[in-house]
């Protein structure tokens, strides 16, 4: 009998003490009845386990850990499944993340210091919070800014000789440096302008469109490099660029417009050259930054000039419009030497705070996009105030923390937890692996990280909670997601 109960013992500290009460008082019945359970011994390795991180509505379940669960081996073919095959692999995962923008920056600074603190170890304290591990910022102002500017504000000065980051420096890079100063893997961050000066554009303003004044190619194409090394003298040495945010947009904030072929042009002849001159050449340059409406087309252009796809990394896009998740198989199809990364997304409208469904979009919108070759995903502002600005075209949004500044609190939002469940668990060197699920209500997406562990990320959108087989070649597993829930199951590689 001592013999039964140290067997009790030992599972009891199994996996942080996560077994459930039920499977020993199922241990301790056996016991009782003088069954089966001496053949439980501290000799005999436990039974395989799988981790099972939860997110769910109307209950307090936020990123929680639930007791470990041993993996089955038989299914129930009257369940849906979700099947994964770690042998089966495809794109590298770069990271998660969210963009650093004045907006975001000086909303941070209006919290106090603890809260400042809590902000930045949310989003890149990795054993707190997401760890995130790929950022964004914008050149220039942004629509996301207190007011236009640049930092070249004198018609002509075409040698940029009164180029200055003074702005920045009062709030946009204190935060960046905040962030790189908690990770403890130095996030990447990649930058992308909304608009040349005013000077440098057709129609002489930040705003409503224009376009790049041919004569100034060479001058903007200075300024990019200009940006990089004025960075890098504040310890902030960028990864990437794309070339323009949102090229066919024409809106009341800051913009500016090239044709496919304009862009192919600027790259080919102006921005790669001086960046190669400049001796930035590992650069990432990124192509269109927009929507995945119109990817296949502007790509088509872009790549079929030998010259100018030498200087571009990938593909650049973002969320909005309609949601085109097909363009992005098609993409890879034609160039699958060309990585895609989803570089923006937020739910605009204002700030949408307790919106349940925000976290749902984002989950379901990362699902398809990781399925069909991204290679990362970026967040919009990474925080913003109680009505969703400061934005200089009252283009309010929602951020995945709010931060009420009247009263220095933090609302962290659905949004926050369900990019939770991807940026903690897929980390960088991660590899997309097959994962298919046999009814539509079940979302999956899978991956097996660099130390072996495989995360399958599996949201139910439904009013109604589903029982499913989490299944692989080798495994088979009964489980429960709740309705209008996200989990993370963790998994070994070896053995399914």
């Amino acid at each position: 009998m001592a013999k039964m109960l140290s067997g009790v013992r030992f599972l009891i500290h199994q996996r942080r003490g996560l077994i459930s009460l039920a499977a020993v008082a199922c241990i301790l019945r056996g016991l009782a009845a003088g069954g089966a359970a001496d053949e439980i011994t501290t000799s005999q390795p436990p039974p395989a386990t799988f981790r099972t991180i939860l997110t769910v509505k109307d209950t307090e379940a936020r990123l929680t850990e639930q007791s470990a669960s041993p993996i089955g081996q038989m299914a129930d073919n009257s369940l849906a499944t979700v099947f994964v095959d770690p042998s089966k692999q495809f794109q590298t995962i770069e990271g998660f993340g969210g963009a650093f923008t004045e907006a975001a920056a000086v909303t941070w600074q209006k919290l106090g210091p603890t809260n400042q603190q809590a902000v930045i170890n949310a989003y890149f304290d990795a054993t707190t919070g997401h760890g995130y591990t790929l950022c964004r910022t914008h050149i220039n102002s942004c629509d996301f800014s207190e007011s236009n500017y640049a930092y070249d504000e004198v018609a002509g000065d075409t040698e940029l000789k009164h180029f200055s980051i003074a702005r920045d420096q009062k709030a946009l890079l204190p935060m960046i440096q905040a962030a790189l100063a908690t990770s403890k893997t130095p996030f990447k961050l990649f930058a992308s302008p909304w608009s040349p000066p005013a000077w440098m554009k057709t129609n002489g303003e930040m705003n409503h469109g224009g376009r790049l004044k041919p004569e100034y190619r060479q001058a903007w194409a200075d300024y990019f490099v200009r940006y990089l090394q004025e960075y890098k003298e504040e310890g902030v040495n960028l990864w990437g660029l794309t070339t323009q945010n949102e090229p066919e947009a024409n809106t009341g904030w800051d913009t500016c417009q090239y044709t496919p072929a304009e862009q192919r042009d600027f790259i080919r002849d102006y921005l790669g050259p001086t960046l190669k001159r400049a001796q930035l050449e590992k650069i990432k340059v990124m192509a269109w930054d927009h929507n995945r409406d119109d990817i296949v087309e502007y790509a088509d252009v872009i790549y079929a000039d030998p010259v100018a796809s030498r200087y571009i990394w990938g593909t650049a896009y973002h969320w909005y419009s309609d949601g085109a998740f097909q363009n992005m198989a098609a993409h890879h199809d034609a160039w699958p030497e060309k990585p895609l990364l989803l570089t923006e997304a937020c739910q605009d409208g204002g700030p949408h705070i307790g919106d349940w469904g925000v976290g749902e979009h984002y989950a379901t919108a990362i699902i398809n996009d990781l399925n069909r070759w991204s290679v990362g995903w970026l967040d919009w502002n990474l925080v913003l105030d109680e009505g969703g600005g400061p934005n200089h075209a009252n283009n309010f949004c929602s951020a995945p923390i709010i931060a009420d500044t009247k009263h220095d609190k933090l609302l962290f939002q659905s949004s926050y937890y369900y990019l939770g469940h991807f940026a903690r668990f897929i980390r960088p060197g991660a590899r997309r692996i097959l994962c298919s699920s046999s009814q539509s209500k079940l979302e999956a997406t899978a991956c097996v990280n660099p130390e072996g562990t495989v995360a399958v990320v599996v949201l139910n959108r439904n009013q109604e909670a589903i029982k499913f087989n989490l299944k692989s070649r080798k495994a088979a597993t009964q489980v429960t997601l709740p309705a209008h829930a996200i989990a993370t199951y963790l998994l070994p590689a070896t053995g399914l």
